[in-house]
């Protein structure tokens, strides 16, 4: 069995705290994907995993076996780098086998258990190639090869698709996913890549400067963001963002542009005359006829992708002007429309909206914290 717990873990490098607190249960064959951008600590938290980086507080356990002062090759894991770390010297063979080989396994063994992962990845026409003769994805494949002939109790992937190009990537993400539902083993991945996040994952740790903002499966964390911050990174486009207030007796919504929202189905009566964050995906903002419109926007952008068409613009009022001044000046941001097929919308038009029933969400103004659903 290897399940994966972090008990209050915590990294310091001086006086700077850079993990601030990690607990999550990873079930045995559990695939989660730690995702966050640049800098936020996903990294740091696997190699503490791995055993790369010391632990300053907490627990780290695999297996029910506490392995903060336990050397890597003592962790039963495998890693697999963003850029490969292959030896340039030795055959797709011998790098596949070298940890083997090191660990004194019987040469019939290490060839069977090489030939294997080799069928398993295609690889087998290529074990006497050296790695320049390859290409990105077959070096990749090499580097997980090289991690399943250790039949790990935990694989560890540090952006493992980061250096292929873009249709490399879909092919790659989808062979990792197949290999980990058929070999069964407990997966942590790092990626800054949201999409590959939500495709891979089981559940997901969204990390945000040291700090896991939420661990949940990808769809929850995409229909119910704990925080704008989550809110705003799963998705893409990005979720929009309207500085709002709740009117008094908790009735209505006021928005810039002039747009007042009243009856979505929430009880706001707790957050009257409360500056609020409503948070609305680009496609849960549907273009309708002017007299069913609750928001307008003023259409600065246009890029047309085929499948569907997105509207960037800013809010305006019903007669076109922009009526920051009733929520005390604040001057309406940029926002994202996605319209489906081919749509007619060009620029410098005035787009009118209505709102998704039941598909809006309030985060206070100051903490970033969920408030209610709409």
């Amino acid at each position: 069995m290897a399940e994966i717990g972090m008990s209050a873990v915590k990294k310091r490098y001086g006086d700077t705290e850079v993990i601030h607190g990690i607990d999550v249960a990873i079930a045995d064959g559990e695939f989660i994907v730690i995702v966050g951008p640049s800098g936020c600590g996903k990294s740091t938290l696997l190699r503490m995993v791995a055993g790369l980086e010391t632990v300053t507080e907490g627990e780290i356990s695999i297996g029910g076996r506490v392995v903060n002062r336990l050397e890597p090759k003592e962790r039963d894991i495998a890693m697999v780098f963003q850029n490969y770390a292959l030896y340039p010297h030795m055959s797709v063979f011998d790098n596949m086998a070298y940890g083997l080989k090191i660990a004194r396994t019987p040469k019939q063994e290490i060839r069977a258990r090489v030939e294997e992962a080799a069928r398993l990845l295609e690889l087998d026409g290529l074990l006497e190639r050296k790695p320049r003769q390859l290409s990105g994805g077959q070096r990749q494949r090499v580097a997980m090869g090289r991690a399943i002939v250790r039949q790990p109790a935990v694989f560890l992937f540090d952006e493992p698709l980061s250096n292929l190009d873009a249709k490399l990537r879909v092919q790659m993400r989808l062979e990792i996913k197949q290999l980990q539902r058929k070999l069964g083993t407990t997966s942590l991945y790092v990626t800054h890549d949201q999409i590959e996040a939500m495709t891979l994952a089981d559940r997901l740790i969204v990390m945000n400067q040291g700090v896991a903002e939420q661990i949940d499966t990808p769809m929850a964390v995409y229909e119910r963001p704990e925080t704008t911050f989550v809110a705003g990174f799963i998705g893409s486009p990005a979720m929009n963002f309207l500085a709002g207030r709740v009117g008094a007796g908790g009735h209505g919504l006021s928005l810039p542009g002039g747009a007042t929202i009243t009856d979505k189905g929430a009880d706001l009566s707790g957050l009257a005359e409360r500056p609020v964050t409503l948070g609305v995906r680009p496609e849960h903002l549907i273009a309708v006829a002017e007299a069913e419109a609750e928001l307008r926007l003023a259409v600065e952008l246009v890029e047309t992708l085929g499948a569907d068409t997105l509207a960037h613009g800013r809010p305006v009022g019903a007669e076109g002007a922009d009526d920051a001044g009733a929520l005390g000046g604040e001057a309406p941001g940029l926002i994202t429309v996605r319209l489906p097929g081919l749509a007619t919308v060009r620029e410098g038009d005035r787009l009118p909206l209505r709102l998704a029933e039941g598909e809006l969400h309030l985060f206070d103004r100051e903490s970033g914290r969920r408030l209610a659903d709409l």
